[in-house]
């Protein structure tokens, strides 16, 4: 059973170590968080189709603060129109998306949480059959393997670069207490990180510190937008898991310069958006034992080994027990949870509780089937069941 619980104006103190770290306040430059539990970035489908918050997505979001969640990352934002992966897919590319983002904001900060905006540009995974927009990427796209694309000029790199600093402090006016620059799942960053997608022969292609080049100038447009006291965090790829992608090593060589450049956290995950099929981040079957779970453990724990940039972990998490000891043992610093807490967005709370039943969710992506329609991100197997 769960230690009797004694709450400090510093942290949590429980019988269970345990649970005494997953529940302790932490800090990444200016964000205190309460635990270290994260709502890992997923794609709401719920915004308005010019990219605006509504507010059935403003309220979706400030449940998961209310469901005890520590940093709730918001899903993929573009940053400027041929960046849009999607349709009801939220927007921080004019100035005028600000009053909704800010009614976000505000929203998650009265439910007592915090938020970060993840800022992200699809690449050659861009919507262009939505937008009328010609999708662009690190080189043009491989027939039969990836969406058609146009290989990205110098210039434009600057421009997307640039795209990326202003929603960065767009995010900071509205009241955001972080963002994070999405260079993960085969979108536009990480697709200049990969190989597989990166073709290039000049400085933006070829070894992995070129192929990292725009990530650390991407990194750089946003700091300077926000300035030094804001946390600015990262999602990249463990490793893509397919032939002749990102490597173990080529992303422990890109989160060293991104340690260097001054990133505040690193969220990992891995797979890219369809080429690596069965190991993608959205992976399917239920994770019946605690040993089928956590997707990226020995990533992680060379990460550790390594790196001393806070890590958050997501991917196959399901059990308390589980986010105890990756914790406990140093395998991750915060625990990330997307679909788990679409089914039970108050999983945390329950958790905090004493109620140590795993997650409900089961890992077969229902979830899409709503999306896809237009429904917004809701778990069906959930619905049903009420």
């Amino acid at each position: 059973m769960m230690g009797q619980v004694e709450e400090t104006s510093h942290t949590i103190r429980m019988e269970d170590s345990g649970m005494a770290k997953l529940f302790e306040k932490s800090v990444i430059k200016s964000m205190e968080l309460d635990n270290r539990f994260v709502r890992s970035a997923t794609w709401e489908g719920m915004a308005g189709t010019d990219g605006s918050c509504t507010q059935p997505l403003i309220d979706q979001t400030a449940a998961l603060a209310e469901g005890g969640v520590g940093l709730i990352i918001t899903g993929h934002a573009f940053v400027s129109p041929e960046g849009q992966a999607g349709p009801w897919q939220i927007g921080v590319h004019r100035d005028d998306l600000l009053p909704g983002l800010t009614c976000m904001a505000d929203a998650v900060h009265r439910a007592g949480g915090k938020i970060a905006l993840q800022i992200a540009h699809a690449g050659c995974y861009g919507f262009a059959s939505g937008t009328g927009i010609e999708a662009v990427g690190p080189s043009c796209g491989i027939p039969d393997k990836t969406p058609p694309c146009r290989e990205l000029t110098r210039e434009e790199i600057g421009v997307i670069r640039a795209a990326f600093g202003r929603a960065a402090g767009r995010a900071k006016s509205a009241g955001f207490d972080a963002v994070q620059i999405h260079a993960a799942h085969g979108y536009l960053l990480s697709e200049f990180l990969s190989p597989f997608f990166n073709r290039r022969n000049d400085e933006y292609g070829g070894p992995v510190e070129n192929r990292a080049r725009i990530v650390l100038e991407v990194l750089e447009s946003v700091r300077q937008e926000v300035g030094d006291d804001y946390p600015v965090l990262i999602k990249l790829n463990s490793q893509d898991f397919i032939d002749g992608g990102l490597s173990v090593d080529d992303m422990l060589v890109v989160a060293v310069l991104l340690e260097k450049g001054g990133v505040d956290a690193i969220e990992m995950s891995g797979g890219t958006i369809y080429a690596s099929g069965e190991l993608s981040a959205i992976r399917t079957g239920v994770l019946a034992t605690p040993e089928e779970e956590v997707y990226y453990r020995d990533a992680a724990l060379r990460f550790k080994q390594e790196i001393a940039v806070p890590l958050m972990l997501v991917g196959g998490v399901r059990s308390l027990e589980v986010a105890e000891a990756l914790v406990e043992d140093g395998v991750t610093d915060y625990v990330s949870l997307c679909r788990p807490l679409i089914r039970e967005p108050g999983l945390v709370n329950r958790w905090r509780s004493g109620d140590r039943r795993k997650a409900g969710c089961l890992s077969e992506n229902a979830c899409f089937g709503p999306l896809m329609k237009g429904e917004g991100l809701v778990c069906p197997l959930k619905r049903g069941e009420s």
